[in-house]
């Protein structure tokens, strides 16, 4: 009989944890709509030394959290145009799936929330919220409060994906940028 409480309460939290669960966009489409004039995209694997996750955490004031990251290069012809950067935060209680598009010289062209799966502070989809980024570089305004402003009833929500967009241009900088 405790064995089927405990299965019943199991099967309703993990129902109720992804009732709110809503998938936006995914890598494909994030990627034409970072880069529309691109003509073909193409994933890397970037693995960061210990010296680069060091350098990255010196820009960014943050972990560098991880050695691997999910990057896809957006190419016109053989023309590098930029980097697209895929990566979770997140965010009250759920993880939060992202894309930052970054420009040759690790500024921020875009950022895109590809999944929310928490209840509040979907507003961090707003376009006018996501365009607070455009054209920054990890070292000059990138962060809540000083350069983003935060959205009321989402305030880890905006902490956790402002960090993430940080974190990575500091990645593009040390890693990426031509």
């Amino acid at each position: 009989m405790r064995y089927v409480q405990l299965s019943v309460m199991v099967a309703a939290a993990t129902a109720c944890s992804s009732a709110f669960a809503t998938q936006y966009l995914n890598q494909e489409q994030a990627q034409k709509l970072m880069f529309p004039e691109a003509s073909g995209f193409r994933e890397q694997d970037l693995a960061l030394t210990v010296p680069q996750m060091q350098q990255v955490e010196a820009l960014a004031g943050l972990p560098a959290r991880s050695v691997h990251w999910r990057v896809v290069g957006a190419y016109k012809g053989d023309a590098l145009l930029g980097f697209m950067v895929l990566d979770d935060v997140l965010g009250k209680f759920e993880l939060i799936s992202y894309a930052v598009g970054l420009n040759l010289d690790a500024s921020v062209r875009q950022v895109e929330i590809l999944a929310y799966r928490e209840s509040h502070g979907g507003e961090i989809r707003l376009p006018a919220w996501r365009r607070q980024f455009v054209g920054k570089r990890a070292q000059a305004g990138i962060m809540l409060g000083a350069g983003i402003a935060g959205i009321s009833g989402a305030t880890l929500s905006c902490t956790h994906v402002t960090d993430g967009v940080r974190r990575i241009a500091a990645l593009a900088q040390v890693a990426l940028a031509k």
